[in-house]
C-alpha cells in the first residue's frame, strides 16, 4: 500500500482545510488509517483514525474540530480540519495497516505517506 497525503497549507486562524490520503494497492477497505501530525522538535502525535468497519477514533483534544472519513471507492481517507488554531501547526502523516492494536499506536501501521504540512497563522 502506497499513501500520499495532500491538501495542506497556510491557513488563518479559524479556518478550514481537508487532507487527502489516497491509497493505492488492494483490499483498501480492510485497511485502519490513522492520522498523526508532528510538530518541530516535538514527538509525533496521533491525530484520529478510521478502522476498515468505519468505526472512528480521535484523540480527545481533537474531537469536535476534526471530522475523519473515508471513501472506499476512491481508497481515500480525509481529515477535515475545522477552527484550526496556531498550535495545530505540524505536519501531518497519514499510516495505514492491518494489525491490531490501539490506533493510536504508530506501531499498529505498517505503511506510512510521505507528510503534508499545515501552517496555522495567528
Amino acid at each position: 500500500v502506497q499513501l500520499q497525503a495532500s491538501g495542506g497549507g497556510l491557513v488563518q486562524a479559524g479556518g478550514s482545510l481537508r487532507l487527502s490520503c489516497p491509497a493505492s494497492g488492494r483490499a483498501f477497505s480492510n485497511y485502519d488509517v490513522g492520522w498523526f501530525r508532528q510538530a518541530p522538535g516535538k514527538e509525533r502525535e496521533f491525530v484520529a483514525a478510521i478502522a476498515g468497519s468505519s468505526s472512528t477514533y480521535y484523540t480527545t483534544f481533537m474531537k469536535g474540530r476534526f471530522t475523519i472519513s473515508r471513501d472506499n471507492a476512491r481508497s481515500t481517507v480525509y481529515l477535515q480540519m475545522n477552527s484550526l488554531k496556531p498550535e495545530d501547526t505540524a505536519v501531518y502523516y497519514c499510516a495505514a495497516g492491518t494489525m491490531s492494536g490501539n490506533y493510536d499506536y504508530t506501531g499498529k501501521y505498517a505503511y506510512w505517506g510521505q507528510g503534508t504540512q499545515v501552517t496555522v497563522s495567528s
